[in-house]
């Protein structure tokens, strides 16, 4: 809908749209400038104070000279607002928009367009280093939940032209701002293309839950299939170096991380620290934690299935059998202890910052020490179990972590089911779901394995020179 020629119409539009009487944070300011009648909408808390009271001040100092030679909307924006960043326009849906979302809008008499004057700031917290991707070395500064803040870091980064944000509106009620960012040139422009279209046309109320809800709603995900085909990052130097090397980000409003398209299996096997460190210490570090994290998948099945048949056990490997055997049979055990470490970790995320260390690191041990006690576990599952769940943290991924704990307790269902034979199902089953699981872009999710492209696997195990891989 479109203003009218009356200005007193347009205002009656603009107050049943808004509704400036019903919030007490929606504010309706009449002004007198130059003998005419002039309103300003605007979110309280959302303008800046301090710039709209030196435009305040300048427009109840405009003479009628000065006014009466500006026969449009667009003039008087241009000629008499002393701020840089203002637009003018007459359709209600944009001006309702720009208003919720922090701009201030100004009608004056005589005018059938108003104009938006974007003096808006959010509320934020400082920028931190993030808690789930900290680093040894390098920056310490992470994203925050406001949009300008996030791409302002990214833009300190990656001072480049082709540096791209396009800004777009998500949600038919919530019209959450998301921003897609990518390096014209160098990222594919039919993925662009296609990822936008399909931000454009999502039908969705709201983004209840942010970054989820657009995820969700964007990308096709079986059920079945646990493996992420997104990768999220808090550090913006993670989320520039991810944008040189082609990758598209999207950003949404409200949420302190970056989303990174398209993502297999093996571009989380990088991390951030190993790029902060010499080659050689770097890849240490990568291997080290690619073996570690393998070591979560398959030592409780592999040990259960050796205790379950004690004649494959080497001689020097005896010191793997249960010491101290209990009631409960052993499959039991791990199982329950795959839900109570997770039960920790849901009692340790919902105590008092004070209290969640202390609680976690005294509750694992209590329990841990009354259980074997009280003959519920045995100590070797305890042993395996904490390692487990430690070195689950060797990467930041929470949704890869997730992803190989359902894998591990699968092998540990379908072990104590079929014994031999269904570990070796188990583990077919889930190369099935890693080798059927495509990108968002379409592609092989075990790129560069499979399609084989040798170069590109090398990088991400071995931690080559930056000064020969930027002349690559």
């Amino acid at each position: 809908m479109r203003f009218a020629a009356d200005f007193y119409e347009n205002i009656a539009l603009l107050d049943r749209i808004l509704r400036p009487d019903a919030s007490f944070d929606l504010v309706k300011r009449p002004l007198q400038i130059a003998g005419r009648n002039g309103v300003l909408y605007f979110i309280d808390g959302f303008v800046k104070d301090e710039i709209m009271e030196k435009i305040l001040d300048f427009f109840m100092k405009l003479t009628s000279d000065q006014i009466k030679d500006v026969t449009d909307t667009q003039a008087f924006a241009d000629r008499l607002i002393p701020y840089v960043e203002t637009d003018v326009t007459a359709d209600t849906e944009t001006i309702t928009g720009m208003v919720l979302s922090g701009a201030a809008a100004f009608l004056l008499d005589g005018f059938t367009e108003a104009v938006i004057i974007d003096a808006r700031t959010y509320p934020a917290r400082g920028v931190e280093e993030p808690d789930s991707d900290k680093v040894l070395r390098g920056s310490h500064d992470g994203f925050v939940e406001t949009l300008v803040f996030n791409t302002a870091l990214l833009r300190r980064r990656i001072r480049d032209p082709r540096l791209t944000n396009e800004i777009l509106s998500v949600g038919t009620q919530s019209r959450t701002d998301v921003v897609l960012c990518y390096m014209d040139g160098k990222a594919d422009p039919k993925f662009v293309s296609s990822v936008k279209e399909k931000l454009r046309s999502l039908e969705v109320p709201s983004l209840t839950m942010g970054q989820e809800s657009l995820i969700e709603a964007l990308i096709k995900q079986h059920w079945y299939n646990p493996f992420p085909k997104v990768r999220y990052t808090e550090r913006p130097d993670s989320a520039a170096a991810s944008v040189y090397e082609g990758k598209v980000l999207i950003f949404v409003d409200n949420s302190p991380s970056a989303i990174i398209l398209p993502t297999s299996i093996f571009d989380f096997v990088q991390e951030t620290d190993d790029f902060y460190f010499p080659p050689l210490t770097g890849t240490y570090l990568r291997l080290t934690r690619i073996i570690i994290f393998l070591l979560t998948v398959f030592l409780t099945p592999v040990w259960y299935l050796l205790i379950e048949h004690p004649q494959w056990i080497p001689e020097w490997l005896k010191f793997i059998e249960i010491s101290e055997p209990v009631g409960l049979p052993v499959i039991f055990q791990l199982l329950l202890a795959e839900f109570a470490i997770d039960g920790l970790k849901l009692a340790s995320l919902n105590t008092p910052s004070p209290l969640s260390s202390s609680f976690s690191i005294i509750g694992g041990l209590i329990l841990g020490e009354f259980a074997v006690k009280a003959g519920w576990l045995a100590s070797e599952v305890i042993l395996y179990m904490a390692f487990v769940a430690i070195a689950n943290f060797t990467q930041p991924s929470l949704e890869l972590g997730y992803a190989f704990k359902f894998v591990r307790v699968l092998l540990l269902i379908l072990s104590a089911l079929f014994g031999l034979w269904g570990f070796l199902g188990g583990l077919l089953l889930t190369l099935l779901m890693i080798c059927f699981n495509k990108t968002v872009e379409g592609k092989s999710y075990l790129y560069p394995l499979l399609p084989f492209n040798g170069r590109e696997l090398k990088k991400l195990f071995v931690r080559t020179r930056l000064k020969k891989r930027n002349h690559e």
